[in-house]
């Protein structure tokens, strides 16, 4: 029997009702406030100040810093640095040594002082984890750009790699997607090793522990297996020493198409900054005018991605439309709203526009599969993903649209493609099928661990609730090999 307090909850919770319904209400028109005109929602999608640290450091390079509102980047990256001295790759993470190094390099590329007192007080914090020669792989490739830093402690990327085919064990496609995207441009980068004259010129080499005489340019041992690699790199060093590199204008070729094709019409690379800034390195490495209009629209791309306020700028790592929108049709009609309302239908429009209905890079590990998948962003037509997929199958289901044939056709291409992407362990990935080669992520470039895209609960876990939502109309999993 319920007891005095139960009755007591129970019995609050009743009066309530009617609070509660007008929360969800007053929810669902703040949401719906924020819906665009064109039907989609998006919101800015924040990161660390690394990105915004290296498109100022592109634009540098590439000469087009005065067309940018850079002068406004200085606030936005003091604003981030915490008391501590340092910058945090995310919240209350106590301070990140790369993270760092980087956000005082480009304060000091837009000009600030080493005798400032923030950049005092981010050198102190620096040193005392180390300087720079403890900072990940790309801090230093970055730095070694504007001379900061030198080439040879950074590691080989031999351009050959881009002619390995199957069934070779490996190819650039056994890298994830967000990998494969930001690596192919730098085979170039690497080969070439440039090192650009900025304005103003810029040293860092307080931010050396050890002393920049004392600075050991290699990479650091593990003590383990991986340390073959090493001995690798030690054999490409050499190999460009003599300049005895098989297949490196083949190589570099390939690279460059491979980049060119990928390229968006809206100038993206991957919808990812990392593959549009290293495209756009590769790019001035080959010799590219900046009024060349692939240039030019990559340029732009990134600007799309840039936010500016009365007193900040900054630059988001992606951008999130697809996404969005598919969680707030959700968030709306599992709260009640009616699944014809008109701004669901408008969404529901815009989302059945943006099924992608190329093939990709996943075609190459999965032939069989037909396209009609989902991207996180505006564009990115090469890079579909499950779990956008899945959220926006389930989003349209839920709403009511003046063709629900179109909308269930959608919906069919979306699962039968799904499923064609399980991977061989029952799981699902994010963009690839069977991208599991874990041997890659001890590579010595590949020092943040992300080289492969590997099937993953939370994944896995969003495909099965698509098809419980999708199981009452049995007519969308015909033909999928789904039970």
């Amino acid at each position: 029997m319920p007891t005095q307090n139960m009755q007591q909850s129970i019995s609050l919770g009743a009066a309530d009702l009617d609070s509660l319904d007008q929360a969800i209400a007053a929810a669902q028109a703040n949401l719906l406030s924020l819906q665009t005109p064109e039907g989609y929602w998006w919101a800015d999608l924040e990161s660390n100040v690394t990105i915004t640290a290296e498109i100022i450091l592109l634009h540098k390079i590439w000469g087009t810093d005065r067309d940018r509102p850079l002068a406004k980047a200085e606030p936005y990256l003091r604003s981030h640095q915490r008391d501590h001295g340092g910058w945090e790759l995310f919240y209350g993470d106590g301070g990140d040594l790369s993270t760092s190094v980087e956000a005082y390099t480009a304060l000091r590329v837009l000009g600030v002082p080493a005798s400032d007192p923030d950049l005092v007080r981010a050198k102190a914090f620096i040193l005392s984890r180390g300087g720079i020669s403890k900072t990940r792989i790309f801090t230093k490739f970055h730095l070694a750009l504007i001379g900061c830093y030198d080439w040879q402690g950074l590691p080989s990327l031999p351009a050959w790699v881009m002619l390995l085919e199957s069934p070779a064990p490996f190819t650039i496609y056994e890298l994830s997607s967000w990998a494969r995207g930001s690596t192919v441009p730098l085979l170039v980068v690497f080969d070439q090793k440039p090192v650009y004259k900025i304005a103003p010129a810029v040293k860092v080499d307080e931010l050396y522990a050890e002393g920049i005489k004392n600075v050991r340019w290699e990479l650091p041992q593990n003590h383990d297996w991986s340390d073959i690699f090493l001995w690798l790199d030690q054999g490409f060093k050499l190999a460009e020493a003599v300049n005895l590199i098989p297949f490196r204008e083949e190589g570099i070729r390939k690279a460059e198409n491979w980049i060119l094709a990928r390229q968006e019409a809206t100038g993206d690379w991957g919808g990812i900054i990392p593959a549009m800034l290293n495209s756009l390195l590769a790019l001035r490495v080959l010799g590219y005018d900046g009024n060349d209009p692939v240039v030019r629209r990559g340029l732009q791309a990134i600007d799309n991605f840039a936010i500016e306020t009365a007193d900040h700028y900054w630059v988001q790592p992606c951008v999130s439309p697809v996404w969005d929108t598919g969680l707030s049709l959700r968030a709306l009609t599992d709260s009640g709203l009616v699944p014809d309302h008109p701004a669901l239908v408008k969404a529901g429009q815009w989302l059945i526009d943006k099924q992608i209905l190329d093939y990709g890079d996943w075609q190459v590990k999965n032939p069989q599969g037909q396209p009609g998948g989902w991207a996180f962003e505006f564009e990115n037509r090469f890079y579909p993903d499950i779990d956008d997929t899945a959220v926006v199958a389930m989003a349209l289901q839920g709403i009511t649209l003046p063709d629900e044939k179109l909308k269930k056709a959608a919906i069919a291409r979306a699962v039968r493609w799904i499923a064609t992407m399980q991977c061989r362990d029952g799981g699902w990935a994010a963009f690839d099928i069977n991208n599991d080669q874990d041997w890659l992520n001890a590579l010595p470039y590949g020092d943040l661990k992300a080289m492969i895209d590997p099937s993953t609960a939370d994944i896995t876990a969003r495909v099965l609730e698509m098809h419980g939502r999708l199981a009452e109309d049995q007519i969308w999993l015909k033909g999928t090999g789904a039970n």
